[in-house]
């Protein structure tokens, strides 16, 4: 049983959700965004989201992928990879107006709707449309979805993008760059197929994630020279944050569910939220049974929900509502909007 807590900040939200950039290693303050020579309409955005000084991750990708190199960046959960990428990319869509999209694939609908979010903040003071394409819905919403004018940055999930481009409701012969969010989870077995059909659509590729799989190297491989990757990488790289404490309990098997009720019952209301991951949506459902028994107030999120339903949970548990989640790994990723 490994137990992990996350305590939450004066303002409401979770220590370190909002990475607030650093110093140079001479002591001197960090870069900043409008030093890295970003359009005018970032910087805006920027402003309007509160975001003042890069951080670690975003000063050493920013500078490479504006030079449109491909990249593997790889750095720690909430250190801002999300604006890493996206600013420098919808840089150079700005810079070619008439530019074909962007498309940015993650695993989830969750991660979609988060990043898209933050994309859309962006583009908003620009002029540039976001689309999100995450599928469950009707073929025909599909189709007019992607036929909307203007659209310069597409967010998807693999299952849904091949879909489309089975379909012949979407083609990315003049896509300027691609970026693979959570490489880790988009290189599993079950999402193979689906990015081995995006990926044949060469372009810059960026990859990003908090870890990276043995095979990913020979995966991308397979259509991109990947020697010609740049390697980005943090100094805080698999490195537990230090808003999280961790405790590691060795346990047999029938004393797991007993030691787990007592860490909930002496959990203090106000001590934090508590996420438990389970290994499926059934273990989600008998686990949250047993909580209901023992008056143990909390959120259930599983792939079998509908997005409807995840996306209120999801929304729920972030803003605190409720302090315990029961999840499969589902809720692993996508906590931190940056």
């Amino acid at each position: 049983l490994a137990w992990s807590r996350l305590r939450r900040g004066r303002d409401g939200g979770r220590e370190g959700g909002r990475p607030t950039g650093g110093m140079r290693k001479g002591g001197g303050p960090a870069v900043s965004f409008a030093e890295m020579g970003l359009q005018p309409a970032l910087l805006t955005a920027l402003q309007s989201l509160e975001v003042g000084r890069p951080t670690a991750v975003q000063r050493l990708a920013i500078p490479t992928l504006l030079r449109g190199r491909s990249a593997l960046c790889a750095a720690e959960t909430g250190s801002g990879k999300t604006l890493a990428y996206l600013l420098p990319l919808l840089d150079r869509l700005l810079k070619k107006a008439a530019a074909p999209r962007g498309l940015v694939v993650v695993p989830s609908r969750e991660l979609a709707a988060q990043v898209g979010a933050v994309a859309a903040a962006l583009c908003r003071p620009a002029g540039l449309r976001v689309r999100g394409l995450t599928g469950g819905g009707a073929a025909g919403g599909l189709r007019r979805q992607l036929r909307a004018p203007g659209v310069a940055v597409l967010l998807g999930t693999p299952g849904a993008l091949r879909d489309a481009l089975r379909r012949r409701f979407l083609t990315l012969g003049r896509l300027r760059w691609m970026v693979l969010d959570e490489a880790d989870t988009l290189m599993d077995e079950s999402f193979a197929a689906p990015i081995e059909e995006i990926l044949a659509h060469r372009t810059q590729v960026v990859v990003v994630g908090a870890t990276f799989p043995a095979g990913l190297s020979q995966v991308l491989g397979r259509f991109v020279d990947v020697g010609c990757f740049a390697s980005l990488a943090t100094q805080g790289l698999h490195r537990l944050p230090p808003h999280v404490q961790q405790k590691f309990i060795r346990l047999k098997g029938q004393d797991k569910l007993p030691e787990l009720l007592q860490l909930l019952k002496d959990h203090p209301a106000a001590g934090g939220a508590v996420i438990i991951f389970c290994n499926s949506a059934s273990t989600v459902n008998w686990l949250g049974y047993i909580l209901d028994d023992h008056k143990i107030k909390h959120l259930r999120l599983q792939g079998q929900m509908s997005a409807v339903a995840r996306a209120g949970i999801f929304a729920s548990f972030q803003k605190g509502d409720v302090s315990v989640l029961v999840c499969t790994d589902l809720a692993s990723r996508g906590w931190y909007p940056w």
